[in-house]
C-alpha cells in the first residue's frame, strides 16, 4: 500500500448519515482498509451552492457529450469479474501494481459488511461501459472515492468527463458537497479547476488555493 497524507485515523461503528457528515466536516473520508476506517486528510470538497461550469469545463463536456451516467446501489448485483480487472489494470498503470486489487474490488462491491461504500456510478459511451467510480453518498454530500476506465479507450478526457459528471449529477441531486479525495501528489492538480473548491488545512476549510499549492513544495 502507498503512503497516504493522514493525520488522524478512526474506526467507527456508528454509520448513521449525521455521524458521518460530522466526520467529513472534520476532514475524515472512508478508505478502502476496512468497514469503519477513515483517515482525516487534506480533503477537498465543492461547495456545489457556488459550482458553475467554466469555459474549460463546458469544452471538456462537449468533447464527451455521448457520455451517460447511471447510479446503482451497493452491494451491486450485477457484479462480474471484469470490474475488478479493469479496476486493478487502471490502478496498476496509474499508480503501481498492487494499490488495488481485484479481489478488494470485489469486496468492497458486493459485501456490505466489509465496505463503507454505498454507491456505483456506471459511464458509459453509445451504450458500451467504460468507466466507474466507487462512492458513498447520504443526503448531504456525494463522495467520489475511487474512480477506474478503460485507459485504452480513444476518447480524450474521459477522467475529468467523469468528474464532471459526478459534480453535476450531485448538484441536480441537492447535495450540498461533492468530495474529491485528498490533494496531496503533484497530479492531484487537476482536481484545482472547479469553482466553489475548498480544501481541510488540518484544522479548518480554506479556499486558499494558493495556500493549497504551496503544500506540495
Amino acid at each position: 500500500m502507498p503512503n497516504y497524507l493522514k493525520w488522524q485515523e478512526k474506526n467507527i461503528i456508528d454509520f448513521s448519515a449525521r455521524n458521518i457528515t460530522s466526520l467529513y466536516d472534520d476532514g475524515f473520508i472512508f478508505t478502502r482498509i476496512n468497514k469503519g476506517a477513515m483517515n482525516q486528510t487534506r480533503s477537498l470538497r465543492i461547495d456545489l451552492k457556488k459550482f458553475l461550469l467554466s469555459s474549460e469545463n463546458r469544452r471538456v463536456l462537449k468533447k464527451i457529450n455521448s457520455l451517460e451516467l447511471t447510479v446503482a446501489p451497493l452491494p451491486y448485483s450485477h457484479y462480474h469479474w471484469s470490474i475488478g480487472k479493469l479496476a486493478k489494470d487502471f490502478y496498476d498503470i496509474k499508480f503501481g501494481e498492487g494499490i488495488f486489487t481485484a479481489n478488494k474490488v470485489k469486496e468492497i462491491l458486493t459485501e456490505k459488511e466489509k465496505s463503507n461504500f454505498n454507491k456505483l456510478l456506471t459511464y458509459s459511451l453509445d451504450e458500451k461501459i467504460v468507466g466507474y467510480c466507487i462512492a458513498y453518498a447520504n443526503s448531504n454530500f456525494l463522495h467520489y472515492s475511487y474512480p477506474f476506465y478503460n485507459l485504452s479507450e480513444t476518447q480524450s478526457n474521459l477522467g475529468m468527463g467523469m468528474m464532471l459528471q459526478a459534480i453535476m449529477h450531485a448538484q441536480k441531486e441537492n447535495k450540498k458537497y461533492i468530495y474529491l479525495g485528498s490533494f496531496q501528489r503533484p497530479t492531484d492538480v487537476y482536481k484545482l479547476q472547479f469553482a466553489g473548491l475548498e480544501w481541510f488545512d488540518e484544522k479548518k476549510w480554506s479556499k486558499n488555493l494558493e495556500d493549497l499549492k504551496r503544500s506540495l513544495i
